[in-house]
């Protein structure tokens, strides 16, 4: 009796690893689709609104939850306070603090930070153009990693079942 509900725990905790370990793969998937949602948004606050882009984060972050909404608050505040510094330095300061909280990799970040860096066009459409190919980049990730992630996900949970029942037979 005892053994029996042995069993069953192990195998339900390691069923649960698995699934634990499927569902972290999609957390990456999760931020770069709202990385992308905050370009878009940035994007269309200069297309429409003919906004610069310090005053489109402060419109940006009126729509965005509290890590990037305060973020965005403060690359605003900064720029108009017109210290001197450039928008992709203060943008990539106070762009660090919530990027590091998201699972994505040093390659994700510097996607979503490359608009910025690259600021010093005249011309809105070209300003319009570098975020969108960032955008693009970031869907062509997500694409790629949603075809990946679902094998993953079949292995991580198999991969624990299997080991649960490795476990009982062992222990039995």
């Amino acid at each position: 009796m005892l053994r029996g509900l042995g069993g069953i725990m192990i195998l339900s905790g390691c069923l649960g690893l698995g699934f634990w370990y499927r569902g972290q793969f999609s957390g990456r998937i999760r931020a770069l689709r709202m990385l992308g949602s905050i370009l878009e948004l940035l994007a269309s606050q200069v297309r429409y609104g003919r906004a610069a882009l310090p005053e489109c984060c402060l419109h940006v972050a009126a729509q965005l939850d509290p890590p990037f909404e305060q973020a965005f608050r403060g690359v605003a505040e900064k720029m108009q306070e017109n210290t001197g510094a450039s928008f992709a330095a203060v943008f990539r300061e106070y762009m660090e603090e919530p990027l590091k909280g998201l699972p994505l990799t040093v390659e994700d970040r510097e996607t979503f930070l490359q608009f910025a860096s690259e600021t010093g066009y005249l011309d809105s459409q070209m300003q319009l153009r570098v975020m969108e190919q960032s955008g693009e980049l970031m869907a062509g990730t997500v694409e790629r990693l949603e075809m990946e992630n679902a094998d993953k996900g079949r292995v991580a949970v198999g991969l624990g079942v299997m080991g649960g029942f490795l476990l009982i037979l062992v222990l039995w």
